[in-house]
């Protein structure tokens, strides 16, 4: 039913600006792994302007029937079932990975999570692999503008282990692992997206 399907306003505001580039990264045909799929938004609209890409949406188990909501509607051929994973789980639900893309977790997760992350993904992307993040960062420490610092201090209100992460820590995770940073898009409302691809044996 309508009202039992979830809503994001953000997800509407920055679908388009994303696909601009997420269209030029995924460009051949794979299958994408949406790590945080929240309300489902993005899976759809993804899915419905990039034919040739398989969409896998995975969020934690409370909400899989949301995106199922979205995904039922939209009747969209190229979108798998959601499955449940947690970045914190020893064991996700693939064999590997050539294409991953995540939008505003990074910041919901506490900052162990986000190293147990890029620990997960050492273990589960390909080789060339393609990952794209999607959220706000800080730079040098910093800020990038008045309305993130507001943003960072409602988070901690919530969680207090949330929190906008420094780009140049992301950074260093993602080089551990073997990901090369690609681009460094400046999007709307102050969020990047940042482009990763591994490069390993």
């Amino acid at each position: 039913m309508m009202s039992d399907k979830p809503f994001s306003q953000a997800c509407e505001n920055n679908k388009q600006p994303i696909l601009q580039i997420i269209r030029e990264v995924f460009s051949l045909p794979t299958t994408v792994w949406e790590i945080g799929s929240g309300t489902g938004q993005h899976a759809c609209f993804f899915a419905g302007e990039l034919p040739h890409i398989t969409w896998q949406p995975t969020d934690r188990i409370e909400n899989l029937t949301g995106i199922q909501c979205w995904l039922d509607e939209a009747g969209l051929p190229n979108v798998k079932p959601p499955l449940a994973l947690d970045v914190n789980d020893l064991t996700w639900p693939c064999l590997g990975i050539d294409a991953l893309f995540s939008a505003n977790t990074l910041h919901i997760m506490s900052l162990a999570e986000v190293e147990i992350f890029f620990q997960r993904l050492a273990v589960y992307l390909n080789p060339n692999a393609l990952l794209c993040l999607y959220g706000p960062f800080n730079y040098r420490g910093y800020f990038t503008s008045d309305s993130n610092a507001r943003f960072d201090r409602w988070l901690k209100s919530r969680n207090p282990q949330s929190g906008i992460r420094d780009f140049e820590r992301i950074g260093e995770l993602a080089e551990r692992i073997g990901l090369q940073l690609l681009a460094d898009h400046a999007m709307p409302a102050n969020n990047r997206l940042l482009v990763f691809q591994i490069a390993r044996q």
